[in-house]
Protein backbone atom coordinates (compact mmCIF):
# COMPACT_ATOMS: atom_id res chain seq x y z
CA UNK A 1 0.00 0.00 0.00
CA UNK A 2 1.60 3.26 -1.13
CA UNK A 3 -0.71 5.88 0.33
CA UNK A 4 0.39 5.73 3.96
CA UNK A 5 1.41 8.37 6.48
CA UNK A 6 4.86 8.51 8.20
CA UNK A 7 3.64 5.92 10.74
CA UNK A 8 2.58 3.51 7.98
CA UNK A 9 -1.17 4.05 8.33
CA UNK A 10 -3.44 4.55 5.31
CA UNK A 11 -4.04 8.22 4.62
CA UNK A 12 -5.92 10.46 2.21
CA UNK A 13 -3.08 12.94 2.58
CA UNK A 14 -1.23 12.11 -0.66
CA UNK A 15 -4.21 12.72 -2.95
CA UNK A 16 -5.12 15.83 -0.94
CA UNK A 17 -1.61 17.22 -1.43
CA UNK A 18 -1.85 16.43 -5.13
CA UNK A 19 -5.25 18.11 -5.40
CA UNK A 20 -4.00 21.13 -3.42
CA UNK A 21 -0.84 21.67 -5.44
CA UNK A 22 -2.66 21.17 -8.73
CA UNK A 23 -5.48 23.66 -8.12
CA UNK A 24 -4.38 26.30 -5.58
CA UNK A 25 -1.71 28.98 -5.26
CA UNK A 26 -0.14 30.72 -2.29
CA UNK A 27 -2.18 33.37 -0.49
CA UNK A 28 -1.27 37.00 0.35
CA UNK A 29 2.41 37.59 1.07
CA UNK A 30 5.81 37.42 -0.60
CA UNK A 31 4.88 34.35 -2.70
CA UNK A 32 1.29 35.38 -3.44
CA UNK A 33 -0.05 33.70 -6.57
CA UNK A 34 2.85 31.24 -6.89
CA UNK A 35 2.22 27.48 -7.11
CA UNK A 36 2.04 25.66 -3.79
CA UNK A 37 4.80 23.17 -3.03
CA UNK A 38 4.65 22.19 0.63
CA UNK A 39 7.94 21.32 2.31
CA UNK A 40 8.38 17.83 3.72
CA UNK A 41 7.60 18.85 7.30
CA UNK A 42 4.22 20.42 6.57
CA UNK A 43 3.39 17.71 4.03
CA UNK A 44 4.01 15.09 6.74
CA UNK A 45 1.59 16.97 9.01
CA UNK A 46 -1.11 16.77 6.32
CA UNK A 47 -0.45 13.05 5.89
CA UNK A 48 -0.93 12.51 9.63
CA UNK A 49 -4.03 14.72 9.80
CA UNK A 50 -5.77 12.50 7.26
CA UNK A 51 -4.65 9.13 8.64
CA UNK A 52 -7.39 6.49 8.51
CA UNK A 53 -8.47 3.41 10.40
CA UNK A 54 -7.37 0.56 8.07
CA UNK A 55 -10.56 -1.38 8.76
CA UNK A 56 -13.27 1.28 8.57
CA UNK A 57 -11.60 4.09 6.63
CA UNK A 58 -12.75 6.63 9.24
CA UNK A 59 -10.50 9.40 10.52
CA UNK A 60 -8.08 8.55 13.33
CA UNK A 61 -7.93 12.10 14.69
CA UNK A 62 -10.77 14.40 15.70
CA UNK A 63 -8.34 17.23 16.38
CA UNK A 64 -4.87 18.30 15.27
CA UNK A 65 -2.66 20.95 16.86
CA UNK A 66 0.32 22.31 14.92
CA UNK A 67 2.72 24.15 17.25
CA UNK A 68 5.44 26.09 15.45
CA UNK A 69 7.31 29.41 15.91
CA UNK A 70 6.17 32.79 14.66
CA UNK A 71 6.41 33.22 10.89
CA UNK A 72 6.13 29.52 9.98
CA UNK A 73 3.11 30.22 7.69
CA UNK A 74 0.74 28.34 10.00
CA UNK A 75 -2.28 30.48 9.09
CA UNK A 76 -1.62 29.94 5.39
CA UNK A 77 -1.38 26.18 5.91
CA UNK A 78 -4.70 26.33 7.77
CA UNK A 79 -6.15 28.23 4.80
CA UNK A 80 -4.98 25.46 2.47
CA UNK A 81 -6.67 22.83 4.64
CA UNK A 82 -9.88 24.89 4.63
CA UNK A 83 -9.86 25.08 0.83
CA UNK A 84 -9.40 21.33 0.59
CA UNK A 85 -12.11 20.63 3.19
CA UNK A 86 -14.48 22.75 1.15
CA UNK A 87 -13.70 21.29 -2.27
CA UNK A 88 -11.29 18.35 -2.11
CA UNK A 89 -11.27 14.56 -1.55
CA UNK A 90 -11.07 14.79 2.24
CA UNK A 91 -13.28 11.88 3.44
CA UNK A 92 -12.92 8.17 2.73
CA UNK A 93 -15.11 6.70 0.00
CA UNK A 94 -13.67 3.27 -0.88
CA UNK A 95 -10.45 1.29 -1.40
CA UNK A 96 -8.94 1.69 -4.87
CA UNK A 97 -9.51 -0.90 -7.58
CA UNK A 98 -6.93 -1.89 -10.22
CA UNK A 99 -6.09 0.97 -12.58
CA UNK A 100 -8.24 3.52 -10.76
CA UNK A 101 -7.49 7.21 -11.44
CA UNK A 102 -9.12 10.27 -9.86
CA UNK A 103 -10.99 12.80 -11.98
CA UNK A 104 -8.05 15.23 -11.72
CA UNK A 105 -5.41 12.65 -12.64
CA UNK A 106 -4.20 11.10 -9.40
CA UNK A 107 -3.21 7.46 -9.93
CA UNK A 108 -4.02 4.95 -7.19
CA UNK A 109 -2.50 1.62 -6.40
CA UNK A 110 -4.80 -1.25 -5.52
CA UNK A 111 -5.98 -0.90 -1.95
CA UNK A 112 -5.19 2.82 -1.62
CA UNK A 113 -7.90 4.84 0.12
CA UNK A 114 -9.93 6.93 -2.31
CA UNK A 115 -11.37 10.20 -1.08
CA UNK A 116 -14.59 12.08 -1.75
CA UNK A 117 -15.84 15.60 -1.10
CA UNK A 118 -18.01 16.39 1.92
CA UNK A 119 -21.72 16.85 1.39
CA UNK A 120 -22.49 20.40 2.54
CA UNK A 121 -19.24 21.39 4.25
CA UNK A 122 -19.57 24.08 6.91
CA UNK A 123 -16.21 25.50 7.99
CA UNK A 124 -15.38 28.09 10.64
CA UNK A 125 -12.16 30.10 10.94
CA UNK A 126 -12.14 31.08 14.62
CA UNK A 127 -10.05 33.45 16.71
CA UNK A 128 -10.14 35.90 19.59
CA UNK A 129 -11.14 38.84 17.40
CA UNK A 130 -12.37 39.56 13.87
CA UNK A 131 -9.06 40.89 12.61
CA UNK A 132 -7.21 37.80 13.70
CA UNK A 133 -9.73 35.34 12.27
CA UNK A 134 -9.01 37.10 8.97
CA UNK A 135 -5.44 35.76 9.03
CA UNK A 136 -6.71 32.34 7.99
CA UNK A 137 -9.84 33.41 6.15
CA UNK A 138 -8.04 35.99 3.99
CA UNK A 139 -5.86 33.18 2.65
CA UNK A 140 -8.98 31.10 1.98
CA UNK A 141 -10.78 33.88 0.09
CA UNK A 142 -7.74 34.61 -2.08
CA UNK A 143 -6.97 30.96 -2.84
CA UNK A 144 -10.56 30.16 -3.80
CA UNK A 145 -10.83 33.34 -5.87
CA UNK A 146 -7.70 32.43 -7.82
CA UNK A 147 -8.78 28.79 -8.19
CA UNK A 148 -12.13 29.88 -9.61
CA UNK A 149 -10.40 32.11 -12.17
CA UNK A 150 -7.70 29.60 -13.10
CA UNK A 151 -9.92 26.47 -13.09
CA UNK A 152 -13.45 27.64 -13.92
CA UNK A 153 -14.46 24.13 -14.94
CA UNK A 154 -13.76 22.89 -11.40
CA UNK A 155 -14.61 25.84 -9.14
CA UNK A 156 -17.48 27.52 -10.98
CA UNK A 157 -20.07 28.71 -8.48
CA UNK A 158 -17.66 29.58 -5.66
CA UNK A 159 -19.07 32.83 -4.23
CA UNK A 160 -16.70 34.88 -2.06
CA UNK A 161 -18.69 38.12 -2.35
CA UNK A 162 -17.51 41.25 -4.13
CA UNK A 163 -13.77 40.50 -3.85
CA UNK A 164 -11.38 38.46 -1.75
CA UNK A 165 -10.06 41.39 0.29
CA UNK A 166 -13.51 42.37 1.60
CA UNK A 167 -14.99 38.86 1.78
CA UNK A 168 -16.83 37.97 4.98
CA UNK A 169 -18.18 34.56 3.88
CA UNK A 170 -17.80 32.06 1.08
CA UNK A 171 -20.64 29.99 -0.38
CA UNK A 172 -19.61 26.76 -2.06
CA UNK A 173 -21.19 25.26 -5.19
CA UNK A 174 -23.60 22.49 -4.36
CA UNK A 175 -24.13 23.85 -0.85
CA UNK A 176 -21.84 24.66 2.01
CA UNK A 177 -20.05 27.70 3.39
CA UNK A 178 -16.90 29.02 5.00
CA UNK A 179 -17.02 31.78 7.63
CA UNK A 180 -14.66 33.73 9.87
CA UNK A 181 -16.01 33.75 13.45
CA UNK A 182 -15.27 34.96 16.96
CA UNK A 183 -16.57 34.06 20.40
CA UNK A 184 -19.58 36.32 19.99
CA UNK A 185 -20.78 34.58 16.82
CA UNK A 186 -19.57 30.98 17.12
CA UNK A 187 -22.50 29.73 19.21
CA UNK A 188 -25.27 31.09 17.01
CA UNK A 189 -25.61 28.58 14.20
CA UNK A 190 -26.50 25.31 15.88
CA UNK A 191 -23.41 23.24 15.25
CA UNK A 192 -23.23 22.31 11.56
CA UNK A 193 -19.41 22.47 11.44
CA UNK A 194 -17.42 19.93 9.48
CA UNK A 195 -14.13 21.71 10.24
CA UNK A 196 -13.24 24.37 12.79
CA UNK A 197 -9.91 26.17 12.53
CA UNK A 198 -8.73 27.73 15.81
CA UNK A 199 -6.01 30.29 15.10
CA UNK A 200 -3.47 30.99 17.87
CA UNK A 201 -5.24 29.14 20.73
CA UNK A 202 -2.42 30.16 23.06
CA UNK A 203 -4.30 33.50 23.16
CA UNK A 204 -7.56 31.85 24.29
CA UNK A 205 -7.11 32.91 27.92
CA UNK A 206 -10.36 34.75 28.57
CA UNK A 207 -13.40 32.79 29.69
CA UNK A 208 -15.37 33.67 26.55
CA UNK A 209 -12.61 32.39 24.24
CA UNK A 210 -12.22 29.12 26.14
CA UNK A 211 -16.02 28.74 26.10
CA UNK A 212 -15.99 29.36 22.33
CA UNK A 213 -13.56 26.48 21.88
CA UNK A 214 -15.57 24.13 24.07
CA UNK A 215 -18.86 25.03 22.35
CA UNK A 216 -17.54 24.52 18.84
CA UNK A 217 -15.69 21.35 19.83
CA UNK A 218 -18.96 19.89 21.11
CA UNK A 219 -20.61 20.87 17.83
CA UNK A 220 -18.00 18.89 15.92
CA UNK A 221 -19.40 15.65 17.32
CA UNK A 222 -22.84 16.13 15.74
CA UNK A 223 -22.36 15.07 12.09
CA UNK A 224 -21.34 11.41 11.99
CA UNK A 225 -21.08 10.99 8.22
CA UNK A 226 -19.08 14.22 7.76
CA UNK A 227 -16.51 13.19 10.43
CA UNK A 228 -15.93 16.79 11.64
CA UNK A 229 -12.60 17.76 13.18
CA UNK A 230 -10.73 20.71 14.58
CA UNK A 231 -7.42 22.21 13.42
CA UNK A 232 -5.43 24.41 15.80
CA UNK A 233 -2.37 26.40 14.73
CA UNK A 234 -0.35 28.08 17.45
CA UNK A 235 2.94 29.23 18.84
CA UNK A 236 3.91 28.02 22.30
CA UNK A 237 1.66 29.12 25.14
CA UNK A 238 2.71 30.99 28.28
CA UNK A 239 2.46 28.48 31.14
CA UNK A 240 0.05 29.53 33.85
CA UNK A 241 -2.33 31.51 31.65
CA UNK A 242 -4.66 28.49 31.36
CA UNK A 243 -5.04 28.99 27.63
CA UNK A 244 -6.82 26.44 25.47
CA UNK A 245 -3.46 25.48 23.98
CA UNK A 246 -1.99 24.81 27.43
CA UNK A 247 -4.98 22.67 28.44
CA UNK A 248 -4.68 20.56 25.27
CA UNK A 249 -0.93 20.18 25.72
CA UNK A 250 -1.23 19.03 29.33
CA UNK A 251 -4.09 16.63 28.56
CA UNK A 252 -2.16 15.17 25.64
CA UNK A 253 0.93 14.49 27.75
CA UNK A 254 -1.24 12.79 30.36
CA UNK A 255 -2.58 10.47 27.66
CA UNK A 256 -6.09 11.88 28.01
CA UNK A 257 -6.62 12.85 24.35
CA UNK A 258 -5.69 9.86 22.17
CA UNK A 259 -7.67 11.29 19.23
CA UNK A 260 -5.68 14.55 19.23
CA UNK A 261 -2.69 14.83 16.91
CA UNK A 262 -0.16 17.00 18.74
CA UNK A 263 2.63 18.13 16.39
CA UNK A 264 5.04 20.38 18.29
CA UNK A 265 8.56 21.47 17.47
CA UNK A 266 10.43 23.81 19.80
CA UNK A 267 13.41 24.25 22.09
CA UNK A 268 13.06 22.21 25.27
CA UNK A 269 16.39 23.01 26.95
CA UNK A 270 17.98 26.11 28.50
CA UNK A 271 19.56 27.63 25.40
CA UNK A 272 22.29 30.26 25.85
CA UNK A 273 21.17 33.08 23.53
CA UNK A 274 24.70 34.50 23.51
CA UNK A 275 26.02 31.33 21.87
CA UNK A 276 25.66 32.24 18.20
CA UNK A 277 26.15 28.74 16.82
CA UNK A 278 23.76 27.18 19.34
CA UNK A 279 21.10 29.81 18.59
CA UNK A 280 21.46 29.25 14.85
CA UNK A 281 21.12 25.47 15.30
CA UNK A 282 18.00 26.00 17.40
CA UNK A 283 16.41 28.30 14.82
CA UNK A 284 17.17 25.87 12.00
CA UNK A 285 15.59 23.11 14.05
CA UNK A 286 12.34 24.88 14.94
CA UNK A 287 11.77 26.43 11.51
CA UNK A 288 12.76 23.28 9.64
CA UNK A 289 12.93 23.56 5.83
CA UNK A 290 11.19 26.95 6.04
CA UNK A 291 14.39 28.53 7.40
CA UNK A 292 15.48 28.90 3.78
CA UNK A 293 12.76 31.52 3.35
CA UNK A 294 13.72 33.41 6.53
CA UNK A 295 16.35 36.07 7.27
CA UNK A 296 18.43 34.09 9.76
CA UNK A 297 20.52 37.02 11.01
CA UNK A 298 17.43 39.11 11.59
CA UNK A 299 15.78 36.23 13.45
CA UNK A 300 18.78 36.00 15.78
CA UNK A 301 18.61 39.74 16.39
CA UNK A 302 14.89 39.54 17.18
CA UNK A 303 15.40 36.75 19.71
CA UNK A 304 18.09 38.80 21.44
CA UNK A 305 16.22 42.14 21.31
CA UNK A 306 17.19 43.84 24.61
CA UNK A 307 14.02 45.97 24.60
CA UNK A 308 11.71 42.91 24.50
CA UNK A 309 10.76 40.39 27.17
CA UNK A 310 13.22 37.51 26.75
CA UNK A 311 10.66 34.84 27.61
CA UNK A 312 8.24 36.15 25.00
CA UNK A 313 10.95 36.22 22.34
CA UNK A 314 11.85 32.65 23.20
CA UNK A 315 8.21 31.60 22.90
CA UNK A 316 7.62 33.42 19.62
CA UNK A 317 10.80 32.53 17.76
CA UNK A 318 12.03 29.33 19.46
CA UNK A 319 8.58 27.95 20.36
CA UNK A 320 9.92 27.44 23.85
CA UNK A 321 7.68 26.97 26.89
CA UNK A 322 8.37 30.21 28.74
CA UNK A 323 6.10 32.34 30.88
CA UNK A 324 6.42 35.53 28.83
CA UNK A 325 3.59 37.95 29.47
CA UNK A 326 2.51 35.94 32.54
CA UNK A 327 5.31 37.56 34.53
CA UNK A 328 3.92 38.83 37.81
CA UNK A 329 5.30 42.37 37.95
CA UNK A 330 7.14 44.77 35.73
CA UNK A 331 10.50 45.35 37.48
CA UNK A 332 10.00 49.08 37.02
CA UNK A 333 6.83 48.99 39.10
CA UNK A 334 8.64 47.13 41.86
CA UNK A 335 11.54 49.58 41.74
CA UNK A 336 9.13 52.50 42.14
CA UNK A 337 8.01 51.09 45.51
CA UNK A 338 11.54 51.02 46.95
CA UNK A 339 12.35 53.04 50.10
CA UNK A 340 15.91 51.95 50.81
CA UNK A 341 16.57 54.76 53.32
CA UNK A 342 13.95 53.27 55.61
CA UNK A 343 15.55 49.84 55.56
CA UNK A 344 14.60 47.62 58.50
CA UNK A 345 12.26 48.76 61.30
CA UNK A 346 13.68 49.80 64.66
CA UNK A 347 14.25 47.16 67.29
CA UNK A 348 11.15 46.39 69.31
CA UNK A 349 8.69 47.35 66.58
CA UNK A 350 5.74 45.00 65.89
CA UNK A 351 6.15 43.07 62.64
CA UNK A 352 5.08 39.93 60.84
CA UNK A 353 7.37 37.43 59.14
CA UNK A 354 7.10 35.19 56.09
CA UNK A 355 9.30 32.18 55.34
CA UNK A 356 9.59 30.06 52.21
CA UNK A 357 12.21 27.70 50.92
CA UNK A 358 13.49 24.23 50.21
CA UNK A 359 16.39 22.34 51.75
CA UNK A 360 18.52 21.44 48.75
CA UNK A 361 19.00 22.67 45.18
CA UNK A 362 16.85 25.73 45.80
CA UNK A 363 16.78 28.72 48.15
CA UNK A 364 15.14 29.95 51.34
CA UNK A 365 14.08 33.42 52.43
CA UNK A 366 12.87 35.19 55.56
CA UNK A 367 11.08 38.48 54.91
CA UNK A 368 9.36 40.87 57.31
CA UNK A 369 6.45 43.30 57.00
CA UNK A 370 5.46 46.25 59.20
CA UNK A 371 1.98 47.45 60.08
CA UNK A 372 2.20 50.20 57.44
CA UNK A 373 3.16 47.56 54.86
CA UNK A 374 6.90 48.01 54.47
CA UNK A 375 8.59 44.79 53.33
CA UNK A 376 12.18 44.13 54.37
CA UNK A 377 14.55 41.22 53.91
CA UNK A 378 15.83 39.55 57.05
CA UNK A 379 17.95 37.09 55.06
CA UNK A 380 18.04 35.01 51.88
CA UNK A 381 19.96 31.76 51.46
CA UNK A 382 20.87 30.83 47.89
CA UNK A 383 23.30 28.44 46.28
CA UNK A 384 26.62 30.33 45.98
CA UNK A 385 27.99 31.00 42.53
CA UNK A 386 30.30 28.19 41.50
CA UNK A 387 28.54 25.58 43.67
CA UNK A 388 27.48 22.81 41.31
CA UNK A 389 25.56 19.59 41.56
CA UNK A 390 23.24 18.47 44.31
CA UNK A 391 25.71 18.80 47.16
CA UNK A 392 24.72 22.27 48.37
CA UNK A 393 21.90 22.54 50.91
CA UNK A 394 20.28 25.48 52.68
CA UNK A 395 22.16 26.00 55.98
CA UNK A 396 19.29 25.07 58.27
CA UNK A 397 21.15 26.09 61.43
CA UNK A 398 21.62 29.61 60.02
CA UNK A 399 17.92 29.78 59.15
CA UNK A 400 16.97 28.69 62.66
CA UNK A 401 19.33 31.28 64.13
CA UNK A 402 17.88 34.03 61.92
CA UNK A 403 14.31 33.19 62.98
CA UNK A 404 15.26 33.21 66.69
CA UNK A 405 17.14 36.50 66.30
CA UNK A 406 14.17 38.10 64.54
CA UNK A 407 11.82 37.11 67.38
CA UNK A 408 14.33 38.54 69.85
CA UNK A 409 14.83 41.79 67.96
CA UNK A 410 11.22 42.69 67.05
CA UNK A 411 7.72 42.06 68.32
CA UNK A 412 6.84 39.27 65.89
CA UNK A 413 3.08 38.93 66.23
CA UNK A 414 2.71 36.33 63.47
CA UNK A 415 5.01 34.29 61.25
CA UNK A 416 3.56 32.41 58.26
CA UNK A 417 5.61 29.62 56.69
CA UNK A 418 5.23 27.39 53.67
CA UNK A 419 5.63 24.00 55.36
CA UNK A 420 7.20 22.10 52.47
CA UNK A 421 10.48 20.54 53.69
CA UNK A 422 10.40 22.50 56.96
CA UNK A 423 7.55 20.95 58.99
CA UNK A 424 9.76 19.88 61.90
CA UNK A 425 11.44 23.26 62.22
CA UNK A 426 8.13 25.12 61.94
CA UNK A 427 6.62 22.95 64.68
CA UNK A 428 9.60 23.76 66.89
CA UNK A 429 9.31 27.51 66.26
CA UNK A 430 5.56 27.41 66.93
CA UNK A 431 6.13 25.68 70.25
CA UNK A 432 8.89 28.06 71.36
CA UNK A 433 7.20 31.27 70.24
CA UNK A 434 3.75 30.70 71.75
CA UNK A 435 1.94 29.55 68.64
CA UNK A 436 2.71 32.76 66.76
CA UNK A 437 4.15 30.62 63.96
CA UNK A 438 1.70 28.98 61.53
CA UNK A 439 1.77 26.96 58.33
CA UNK A 440 0.27 28.40 55.13
CA UNK A 441 0.16 25.93 52.26
CA UNK A 442 1.02 27.87 49.11
CA UNK A 443 -0.17 24.94 47.02
CA UNK A 444 -3.71 25.49 48.35
CA UNK A 445 -5.18 27.95 45.87
CA UNK A 446 -8.24 28.64 48.02
CA UNK A 447 -6.18 30.39 50.68
CA UNK A 448 -3.06 31.36 48.78
CA UNK A 449 -4.60 33.09 45.72
CA UNK A 450 -6.41 35.75 47.86
CA UNK A 451 -3.15 36.45 49.68
CA UNK A 452 -1.33 36.88 46.37
CA UNK A 453 -4.10 39.12 45.06
CA UNK A 454 -3.95 41.32 48.18
CA UNK A 455 -0.19 41.76 47.80
CA UNK A 456 -0.51 42.35 44.06
CA UNK A 457 -3.10 45.09 44.65
CA UNK A 458 -0.92 46.72 47.30
CA UNK A 459 2.07 46.85 44.95
CA UNK A 460 0.16 48.13 41.94
CA UNK A 461 -1.73 50.78 43.92
CA UNK A 462 1.41 51.94 45.75
CA UNK A 463 0.03 50.88 49.14
CA UNK A 464 3.32 49.32 50.22
CA UNK A 465 7.06 49.97 50.18
CA UNK A 466 10.12 47.76 50.43
CA UNK A 467 13.75 48.08 51.42
CA UNK A 468 15.18 47.86 47.90
CA UNK A 469 17.02 44.61 48.56
CA UNK A 470 18.37 43.33 45.24
CA UNK A 471 17.69 39.70 46.12
CA UNK A 472 14.03 40.38 46.79
CA UNK A 473 13.81 42.42 43.58
CA UNK A 474 15.33 39.56 41.59
CA UNK A 475 12.96 36.98 43.06
CA UNK A 476 9.95 39.24 42.43
CA UNK A 477 11.13 39.70 38.85
CA UNK A 478 11.42 35.92 38.43
CA UNK A 479 7.86 35.22 39.63
CA UNK A 480 5.18 34.39 37.07
CA UNK A 481 1.44 33.97 37.31
CA UNK A 482 -0.33 30.64 37.42
CA UNK A 483 -4.05 31.25 36.98
CA UNK A 484 -6.27 29.05 39.11
CA UNK A 485 -9.91 28.03 38.95
CA UNK A 486 -11.64 29.76 41.84
CA UNK A 487 -15.03 31.39 42.13
CA UNK A 488 -14.81 35.18 42.31
CA UNK A 489 -17.44 37.82 42.81
CA UNK A 490 -17.08 39.28 39.34
CA UNK A 491 -16.16 37.84 35.98
CA UNK A 492 -13.27 40.23 35.36
CA UNK A 493 -10.76 39.10 37.98
CA UNK A 494 -8.69 36.01 37.27
CA UNK A 495 -7.22 34.61 40.50
CA UNK A 496 -3.62 33.49 40.31
CA UNK A 497 -0.75 32.19 42.41
CA UNK A 498 2.97 32.43 41.67
CA UNK A 499 5.30 30.00 39.96
CA UNK A 500 8.70 29.90 38.32
CA UNK A 501 9.06 30.64 34.62
CA UNK A 502 9.32 26.89 33.98
CA UNK A 503 9.73 23.69 36.01
CA UNK A 504 13.18 23.28 37.59
CA UNK A 505 14.15 26.81 36.58
CA UNK A 506 17.30 28.14 38.32
CA UNK A 507 15.51 31.50 38.70
CA UNK A 508 14.33 31.53 42.31
CA UNK A 509 11.14 33.14 43.67
CA UNK A 510 11.36 32.17 47.37
CA UNK A 511 11.87 35.74 48.64
CA UNK A 512 8.82 36.93 46.70
CA UNK A 513 6.72 34.16 48.25
CA UNK A 514 8.13 34.95 51.71
CA UNK A 515 7.22 38.61 51.22
CA UNK A 516 3.63 37.71 50.37
CA UNK A 517 3.46 35.37 53.37
CA UNK A 518 4.62 38.22 55.61
CA UNK A 519 2.07 40.53 53.99
CA UNK A 520 -0.65 37.92 54.49
CA UNK A 521 0.31 37.55 58.15
CA UNK A 522 0.19 41.35 58.52
CA UNK A 523 -3.33 41.52 57.06
CA UNK A 524 -4.59 38.73 59.33
CA UNK A 525 -2.91 40.28 62.37
CA UNK A 526 -4.53 43.66 61.73
CA UNK A 527 -7.92 42.00 61.30
CA UNK A 528 -7.41 40.24 64.65
CA UNK A 529 -6.27 43.46 66.39
CA UNK A 530 -2.82 42.03 67.07
CA UNK A 531 -0.42 44.31 65.19
CA UNK A 532 -0.08 46.96 67.91
CA UNK A 533 3.00 48.27 69.72
CA UNK A 534 3.33 46.76 73.20
CA UNK A 535 4.70 49.54 75.47
CA UNK A 536 6.06 46.98 77.92
CA UNK A 537 7.99 45.05 75.24
CA UNK A 538 11.72 44.87 76.09
CA UNK A 539 14.14 43.62 73.48
CA UNK A 540 16.75 42.52 75.99
CA UNK A 541 14.30 40.57 78.13
CA UNK A 542 12.84 38.84 75.07
CA UNK A 543 16.10 37.17 74.11
CA UNK A 544 15.84 33.44 74.66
Amino acid sequence: MRDVDPEGRPTLGWQILHHLERHFVHGPGDVQGEPIRLDDELAAFILRCYALDPETGRRLYDEALLSRPKGRAKSELAGMVVCEEGTGPVRFDHWAKPGEVSWWGYKFEVGDPVGRAITYPFIRCLSTEEGQSGHTYLNVAYMLSEARDRHPDVFAGVDIGRDWQSSTRTFLPGGGEIRPSTASSAAKDGGKETLAVFDEPHLYVLAENRAMYRTVKRNLAKRYAAEPWGLLTSTMYAPGEQSTCEAIHEAHHKGQRPRTLFDHKGVDYDLDLADDQALERALRHVYGPFIQAMDLERLKAEVRDPTADENEQRRYFLNERRAGSARWLDPRVWADRADPERGMPADGQPITLGFDGAISRDAAALVGCTRDRHWFVVDVWERPQGAHGDGWVVPVAEVDQAVRTAFARWQVVRMYCDPAWWQGWIAGWAEQFEKRVAEVHTNSAGRWAPAVEAADTAVRQAEMTHDGDSRLARHVGNAHKLYVRLRVDDGERRPFVLQKDRPNSPRKIDAAVAGILADHARNDAIAAGELLLDPDYNVTESIW
